[in-house]
C-alpha cells in the first residue's frame, strides 16, 4: 500500500516536498513514479525513480522537481521548487516491481497507487 502526504497550498515561486510511504516488503525492488491529475485533465507523468535509482522527469518540470527515495524508510519524495499555478493538481505515487525504464512513463507500468495528495499553487 502507498500513502502520499505533504500536499498543501503555496504561492507561486515557493517550494513543497511531498512524500509517499510504502508498506510491505521488497520496497527496494520497486520503481516509484509520481503522476498528477488536474481537474478535467488526464493523469500525467511527472517523475520516476527506478529500483536502481535512475531518475526520469517530464519536460514540464525538469530542473524544478527532484525525485528521490530512501529505501530504509520505504519512502519516495518529490521536491518541488519554483511552483507555478499550472502545477496545481492531485499528485499520486505509483509502484511497480522491477519495471523496465520504458514502462515508467505511463500509468500502466505501475501496480499499486496511493490515494493522492492535493497541491494547490496560487498566483
Amino acid at each position: 500500500q502507498l500513502a502520499e502526504s505533504g500536499g498543501g497550498l503555496v504561492q507561486a515561486g515557493e517550494s513543497l516536498r511531498i512524500s509517499c510511504a510504502a508498506s510491505g516488503r521488497a520496497f527496494s525492488g520497486y520503481a516509484l513514479g509520481w503522476f498528477r491529475q488536474a481537474p478535467g485533465k488526464d493523469r500525467e507523468f511527472v517523475a520516476a525513480i527506478s529500483w536502481s535509482k535512475n531518475t526520469y522527469y517530464a519536460d514540464s518540470i525538469k530542473g524544478r522537481f527532484i525525485v528521490s527515495r530512501e529505501n530504509d524508510k520505504s519512502t519516495v519524495f518529490l521536491q518541488m521548487n519554483n511552483l507555478q499555478p499550472e502545477d496545481t493538481a492531485v499528485y499520486f505515487c505509483g509502484a511497480g516491481f522491477r519495471v523496465h525504464a520504458d514502462k515508467l512513463w505511463g500509468p500502466g507500468g505501475y501496480e499499486t497507487w496511493g490515494p493522492g495528495t492535493q497541491v494547490t499553487v496560487s498566483s
